[in-house]
This record gives structure tokens, sequence and C-alpha cells, in this order.
């Protein structure tokens, strides 16, 4: 590798548009730039208009820009919804090296057999994600890469979409001038990036609470075992202040911000604000507590709605608790809220970068690191280019190159 690289991701809120970039060196992750934009045209995570999505993109892309001095052609795009699904898959293969090693040519051969799947015609295949590999019988291989054999097998996950949501998400980021190199499924990316290989291992909820929706991701045996997402978020919150305050939604998401909790016991009555009224050419004065009544019970709500989904789920007993991620998540008392409503351990997962310890920039870099880790175990593939030029310098060949070849031919 020939000096540093640059890889962006997109994250594509119904809050917020975040552009992220990272600088990879030797393996090692720098986030060197955030770009954020307010998003318009996203309601509960989907796309309800092309234009106004194209320019909040755009406007997170050019924040981002002007932080690092750098022109972004092309980004790693985050997906989510509730038209996720997954599947279980089984593929073989016959190892193809005449010395019987299992070579990578073999571990692509047998992730690509396991897409030959029967979907409906309205659905597409995202990507794969390998569960365990078959070395000759034997099970629980992790990373074959280097042992001998004859057959290999694979237990896949593979991630679907609906094409309509696939399709228009492409739409938007194409049309705002940027190149996919390649979707990212956003629990995936997140869960690898917030959970140790413990919680894994054992079996762990991770729960991504944003503005309009929370996705449910369980971990288990070391890999993604089930996703949901449920139509609720920071904006029903936002929705149940406006309403209790008589004011507007932006006046309500600001004092939601400014002095929100969701603890009575946290709550100071001498904390006071002014709101306008609705209907009414003067302020009314609210107490945090006023406020904290109101959202209170809207989070006991919500995480007795995630409690009984994970429940319905199957995985109602995960030994490794919860973890909570997402913009929403960041209130105070609202942990304190999950611990008592969902009845287990919980901790809040942020990215332990500088400049991005939030929980609302889990995803982005997740899939950040996501591509990174990817790309350690497919240093074979050729290079062809660079993906995100620094100006006034030259363009190489970069590891991001290599990458990008082999998702554009297998997701």
């Amino acid at each position: 590798m020939g000096g540093n690289e640059v890889v962006v991701s997109l994250d594509i809120g119904t809050s917020k548009v975040r552009a992220i970039i990272g600088e990879v060196s030797n393996g090692s992750i720098n986030i060197i730039g955030v770009g954020t934009a307010e998003s318009e045209g996203i309601r509960k995570g989907s796309i309800v208009d092309i234009d106004q999505t194209v320019q909040s993109i755009k406007n997170a892309i050019e924040h981002a820009e002007r932080m690092v001095d750098i022109q972004i052609n092309e980004v790693f795009v985050g997906i989510s919804g509730n038209h996720i699904s997954l599947l279980s898959s089984h593929g073989v293969v016959a190892v193809s090296n005449e010395d019987r090693e299992i070579g990578e040519d073999d571990i692509e051969r047998v992730l690509q057999a396991s897409r030959v799947i029967a979907l409906p015609p309205e659905r597409e295949i995202i990507g794969v994600v390998a569960k365990q590999f078959v070395v000759d019988g034997l099970n629980e291989i992790h990373d074959p890469r280097g042992m001998i054999g004859v057959r290999l097998e694979v237990e896949a996950t593979i991630i679907t979409g609906a094409k309509t949501a696939i399709h228009n998400l492409k739409r938007v980021v194409e049309k705002a001038d940027l190149r996919i190199n390649g979707l990212v499924l956003m629990s995936l990316a997140a869960g690898n990036l917030s959970l140790s290989k413990d919680e894994k291992t054992i079996g762990t909820v991770l729960v991504d609470i944003g503005a309009g929706s929370t996705t449910i991701a369980v971990f288990e045996h070391g890999t993604l075992m089930a996703t949901s997402t449920l139509p609720i978020g920071g904006d029903l919150i936002t929705s149940d202040i406006s309403i209790g305050l008589h004011t507007q939604m932006e006046h309500a998401e600001r004092v939601k911000l400014k002095f929100g909790c969701s603890q009575g016991e946290l709550a100071a009555r001498d904390q006071v604000f002014k709101v306008p009224r609705i209907g009414s050419n003067s302020d009314k004065e609210y107490s945090q507590v006023d406020l904290t009544g109101i959202i209170e019970p809207r989070v006991q709500e919500m995480f007795q709605l995630i409690r009984t989904e994970v429940y319905h789920m199957g995985y109602g007993n995960a030994p490794g608790g919860y973890v909570l991620t997402g913009g929403t998540v960041s209130m105070p008392g609202l942990l304190a809220t999950a611990q008592k409503e969902l009845g287990t351990s919980v901790r809040v997962g942020s990215p332990d970068f500088i400049g991005v310890r939030d929980p609302s920039y889990t995803s982005g870099v997740g899939i950040i690191s996501h591509i990174v880790k990817s790309h350690k175990n497919r240093s074979h593939s050729q290079p062809q280019g660079k993906t995100v030029v620094k100006k006034a310098t030259a363009e190489k060949s970069s590891w991001f190159e290599k990458f990008k070849n082999w998702i554009s031919e297998y997701i």
C-alpha cells in the first residue's frame, strides 16, 4: 500500500445524513472528517422525496469535503429498513488447487455458490455472511484459508432487500454525483463495531434507535442471526412534546435536545425554558419536570415494544443483554429506563475514535470498519485505481480498489 488511503461511508438517516471519512494506514483507521446535513425527504427510514434526499446527500458530502480538503467521488452506503430479511443458505465446491490447499478463490466460489437460491422477483441479494465453513466434514471453521481439503462447504446467511427500496437508495446517491462501491447492512456493520467477540458469541441484542425507526439485530455464535425494524424512534418523542406543549415540531425538537430527560428522578424543577405556543403570540414557560412527564412514558413504551419484538424473534433470553446505539440513546436517563424495562444488562455502544465518540456515529463508522476488515481477508484482488483522490495529488492504485472489485462482483 503506497501511503494512506481514504474510505468514505454514507449513512442516510431520518434526521441526519452523515458522510464519514476514514483514513486507513496499515489496517488502522483514523476518522479524519465528518459531514452532516439535515435529512429531508426521509420518513421512518424510507425515501419519500428523491430530490430533497439528493440535496441532503450533497450537503453532507460538501461539508465533509471542506473539512478535509478532498474530493469525494465514491462511497459505501449503509442500508437498513423493514424490507431487509435474512435467509439461511448452503454452498459446496471442490477445492481447486492441485495441492488441495484452500485459497481465497475457493472461499469466493463457495460463497458465490451459497447465493444460488430462489428469490421472489421483487427481492434482491444485498450480501452474504458466512456463519461457518466445513472442510471435508469438519465444521465450525471460521477461516479455512491454508487448510488442506477436497470439499469446502459454507453455512451462510443471505441478506436480501426489496428491489424498490434498494434501487431508490442507489438512485438518490447516483443523482448526487457519487458512485456506489457497495451497500452495507448497517446493523451488521454497527454490531461488528460495537460488540465484543464474546458478546457476539454468547448472544447479544443490538438496538439502534434512530429518529424514525429502531433496528434490532441479534448476534449469536459470532454472527448476525436475525434482524427486525420497528417504526418507532426519537421523532415520536418530539411529536409527543409538540402535542403536550402545544408548540411546533421544530421547537419541540430543540427543547428535547437541550432539556430532554427520560427519568423523573433526574429532572430539575428549576431548569426552565420557554416555547412559543401554537395559536398564541406569547411564549409559555415550562420546567424540565414538565418535559420529563411527557418523555418518560413514551420511552418506557418504546422499550416495552423492543422487548416484545425480541421475544417474538425468539431471542428473549439473550445472555449478553442489550447494547444500545443511535442518536436517541444519548438522552439523559434513557439507559436507566432501558435497564428497568428490559430487565437485563444494558449498555450504550459508540465508536472509540476521536471526533465521533457518540452513538449517532456508530453505523457510519461501522461501515468503514467493516470494509477494512473485509479487505484484510481478500488482499489477493488486483488493484484498478483510486477511489477518493486527495486534491493536488496523483492518482494511484489502492487496496480499496481491490476490495471494490470483489464487492462489485459478488454484492
